[in-house]
């Protein structure tokens, strides 16, 4: 059916309406970011892409990233005027299991990455839904805790969301939700417990999250639209009975590609630095980026 002329104003007026929506609410909520670098990343490996969990050095220049094919890696970046100009892989290691024979599919997934003050790594993974611990030298994880498919909606709608407080505390968050709002899973000791609950707003939906110095929570949150990928920051205060949640930054579509995971780290100057990476889902019109903002507060 040919759309009409009314059918293109509810159009336009919509796409108005998407771009003042973001545009409002980077200009309303404080703090906001600042936009300091974008990097494309280019490897020749074929199991380079998927990012889809990151950790940077407390210095900001080395990275720990896990794939959602099941590869652990470790990176040097080099920055010139604050701008990344190239990252070079140290270190490469396909994820194991507990006695040391490589991940197959569906075992693969892997999704959320943090690291534990006293340097432990902890990895989700969908699918085979589970957090187990990661030895960054040869790729071998151990379960922590295996979560039953009924707890999440889909196979594909796991623990995107993977964050360690100072504490040692691990936080993970659903990629989906039953709900209006995100249960915040924490497991400390053996112990699973629901730490908060987020409120979900819009179509955004969790897919990367790690603590500030300070102790608020950044969620990286993503939403698909046929027009390309949106991306949505928010930082949560979780000190309160109900968490406050204060909105960064919300893009309209294609704004930057698929990016899945974040990390939040200070600068030289004591500002704090977030920095994204995109899951280019190994297709070849997508970009593996590395996206980073300084917060103003």
């Amino acid at each position: 059916m040919p759309i009409g002329t009314g059918s293109e104003l509810n159009l336009i007026s919509f796409i108005f309406a998407v771009f003042f929506a973001s545009t409002l609410t980077a200009a309303e909520n404080k703090p906001v970011l600042h936009f300091e670098t974008e990097f494309i990343w280019h490897e020749s490996a074929s199991w380079f892409g998927g990012l889809s969990g990151l950790e940077l050095s407390p210095d900001g220049q080395r990275m720990t990233i896990i794939t959602d094919r099941g590869h652990v890696l470790q990176a040097s970046i080099q920055r010139e005027a604050g701008q990344i100009t190239a990252a070079k892989i140290t270190h490469s290691v396909a994820m194991r299991d507990a006695t040391g024979s490589i991940l197959r599919r569906p075992f693969t997934d892997a999704e959320g990455l943090a690291i534990a003050p006293d340097g432990t790594h902890s990895v989700s993974f969908e699918g085979q839904h589970r957090i187990a611990t990661l030895n960054i030298k040869d790729g071998v994880t151990t379960p922590i805790a295996r979560l039953s498919a009924s707890e999440f909606q889909a196979e594909n709608s796991g623990f995107e969301a993977l964050a360690i407080d100072k504490n040692g505390t691990i936080f993970a968050i659903a990629e989906q939700t039953k709900g209006d709002h995100f249960p915040l899973f924490a497991f400390k000791d053996g112990t699973q417990t629901i730490a908060a609950q987020i409120p979900r707003n819009g179509p955004f939906l969790p897919v990367g999250a790690d603590f500030g110095a300070n102790g608020r929570l950044y969620v990286l949150e993503r939403a698909v639209t046929p027009l390309g990928f949106r991306t949505r920051i928010r930082r949560i205060d979780l000190d309160t009975a109900t968490p406050h949640s204060v909105t960064l930054i919300q893009t309209l579509p294609a704004r930057f590609d698929n990016l899945e995971a974040i990390s939040v780290w200070e600068d030289a100057s004591g500002r704090t630095r977030l920095t994204l990476v995109s899951d280019d889902n190994f297709m070849p019109f997508q970009n593996t980026q590395i996206i980073e903002f300084s917060v103003i507060d």
